[in-house]
């Protein structure tokens, strides 16, 4: 059951989408039957919602004051709900999480399969994006937490956990230099590089480090997907700097080597779980927190 109005449903689609057309589609409505609600709301209200435009409908400020007061009663009746299944001992839940690209495998990736198979009683969503994104999805409460890299300077954050994580170089597992303990970027003159691009997190790092060392590859691959970047690797086309983590499952295969750089230059990249400041969380996210809290204090002891 829900308290808000049919209204409420079409004229958040509309929002989001700016589209009469578009909303009626994804709700499964008609047009008209939309936009009289919403010409029925600007009547009793006295003021437009939407300025009607050639490409589509633009919220005013009457409609976008509307729009985020109604994300907030959505959130918070969210809330309540589930306050109210905590006081009634109800094993149901909705638990939502927000990732960045390099936890969607390896050991948190199989921490949240194991919590899903442990309690088939809970609702838990996942979603994958940048950290910037996830950050202000956890500031806004639209996620109960979410893990970020480099959590510096994402204010109104609090940090649960976190833990720092190697940056080194990835690279085939039949490399000569595969068995240094250390590396510097001068001992790779002679490979190609495979660079990690924007929006990736590494990339900062990586940028600092070419740029001390006055060094800029001609041949260079650039590519700012995880996933590509290390198919390239497996592949013979290069190595590439980036964190232990990005790379671990497929180090512990034997698919890749990894060995970390050495030099005054090298910070580690910092995986943290936050939560929004006096944010109340639910039985059901406070019990996934913890166990994925755990799983990240785990990543400390990696080498």
């Amino acid at each position: 059951m829900s308290p808000f109005s049919r209204f409420a449903l079409y004229f958040a689609q509309v929002a989001r989408s700016g589209s009469l057309r578009k909303a009626a589609e994804k709700l499964h409505v008609s047009a008209p039957a939309i936009n009289r609600q919403i010409l029925q709301a600007e009547e009793a209200f006295g003021t437009a919602l939407f300025e009607r435009l050639p490409e589509g409908l633009r919220m005013t400020t009457a409609g976008e004051l509307l729009y985020d007061n109604i994300l907030r009663w959505q959130r918070e009746f969210r809330i309540t709900r589930q306050r109210f299944d905590d006081i009634q001992g109800l094993k149901r839940g909705h638990v939502s999480v927000g990732l960045v690209q390099a936890l969607s495998e390896g050991i948190v990736a199989e921490a949240f399969a194991h919590i899903a198979a442990d309690n088939d009683w809970l609702r838990l969503e996942l979603s994958v994006g940048d950290s910037q994104v996830i950050s202000e999805r956890v500031r806004q409460s639209e996620i109960d937490f979410g893990l970020v890299l480099d959590p510096d300077g994402q204010n109104g954050l609090d940090v649960i956990a976190f833990a720092e994580l190697v940056i080194g170089v990835a690279m085939p597992p039949d490399n000569a230099l595969r068995k240094k303990e250390y590396i510097s970027l001068g001992e790779l003159s002679n490979e190609r590089h495979i660079f990690p691009g924007e929006p990736l997190v590494v990339n900062g790092r990586a940028k600092m480090l070419y740029r001390q060392h006055n060094f800029s590859p001609e041949n260079a691959i650039i590519c700012n997907d995880i996933r590509l970047i290390k198919s390239l690797i497996k592949a013979g086309n290069g190595v590439s700097v980036l964190s232990l983590l990005d790379v671990l499952e497929e180090v512990k295969s034997g698919q890749l080597s990894f060995v970390p750089l050495q030099g005054k230059y090298i910070r580690p990249l910092t995986l943290a779980l936050c939560t929004a400041p006096a944010r109340q969380l639910s039985k059901a996210a406070q019990m996934t927190i913890n166990e994925i809290t755990a799983v990240i204090e785990s990543l400390e002891n990696l080498d």
